[in-house]
């Protein structure tokens, strides 16, 4: 397997430069065609804020957002031209109360998307719409590259977050092509189930997995000596020198992980290193 359809979805061209740049580097990586999708959103809801109003100032909002999109697709192929790597960019513009299924349409047939932190400043509610599009209506594995950073050339390190859940399960596979490149790759485990199938081998049977995949598998048996879990991995990361977390996503419920929070959404926040994540 490899990576050879790679997508990014840009609503700005400033906030999303780490996304774009680790995007170019996997694509090349991986010999594969980036896409870039250039999204203009028009943010008004039509049949709330807008009832009743003049069709004019509807309109108006579409061709700002129309005129957004076409400003960041030339900004990106004056980015992108010259490079190595085979690649295309379009402009597009949907509304929000159409934006996760746009999304899900134009990114489904990807082997891999990549995209900005969702949270955090110069973000709004539309960045974790189209996170989650991706995840959940597209079913694609996402990799979030947090602002400012570096993505490497070639993955050296990589932590998998294993808990025994699909989730997780399905994320490491989607990660296949980033941890054969791995030096090391360390199965990080919290606090296993004393009474579980695999109580007397945490993480056996997938180190076995791996190894038979060619990837350099170690297992991590960590503490919960920390409130959150997302502590203890952001902890066990930085120990490691970590390039990459690879993690499922959202094992809980979204609502649930907004209101009362979780190990998925805590990560998106605090992360200064890439993810990657499957649902």
């Amino acid at each position: 397997m490899a990576y050879k359809s790679i997508v990014t979805v840009l609503t700005d061209a400033e906030t999303d430069a780490a996304a774009l740049q680790a995007a170019i580097k996997i694509a090349r990586h991986e010999n594969g065609h980036l896409d870039v999708l250039c999204l203009g959103i028009d943010r008004t809801q039509p049949g709330f804020y807008y009832a009743g109003a003049n069709a004019l100032i509807i309109q108006d909002n579409l061709v700002q957002a129309q005129a957004e999109a076409e400003s960041l697709e030339s900004t990106i192929n004056d980015r992108l031209e010259g490079t190595d790597i085979a690649w295309a960019a379009a402009a597009a513009t949907t509304q929000m109360a159409g934006l996760t299924p746009f999304v899900a349409h134009r990114t489904r047939l990807a082997d891999l998307v990549v995209l900005s932190k969702p949270y955090g400043p110069g973000r709004g509610h539309e960045n974790e719409a189209i996170l989650e599009a991706c995840l959940f209506n597209g079913h694609v594995p996402v990799v979030i590259v947090p602002d400012g950073s570096t993505f490497p050339d070639t993955i050296g390190r990589a932590v998998i977050a294993w808990n025994e859940s699909a989730e997780a399960l399905n994320a490491i596979r989607a990660a296949l092509p980033f941890l054969l490149q791995a030096e090391t790759v360390d199965v990080a485990i919290i606090d296993p189930p004393a009474h579980g199938p695999d109580r007397s081998d945490p993480g056996g049977q997938l180190s076995q997995m791996l190894v038979r995949h060619g990837v350099r598998a170690q297992v991590s048996v960590l503490a919960k000596t920390m409130p959150r879990v997302s502590d203890v991995l952001s902890r066990h990361c930085n120990d490691r020198d970590a390039d990459l977390l690879v993690m499922g996503a959202y094992g809980h419920s979204r609502f649930r992980e907004s209101i009362l929070g979780g190990a998925t959404r805590n990560m998106l926040d605090a992360s200064e290193l890439p993810l990657l994540l499957a649902h």
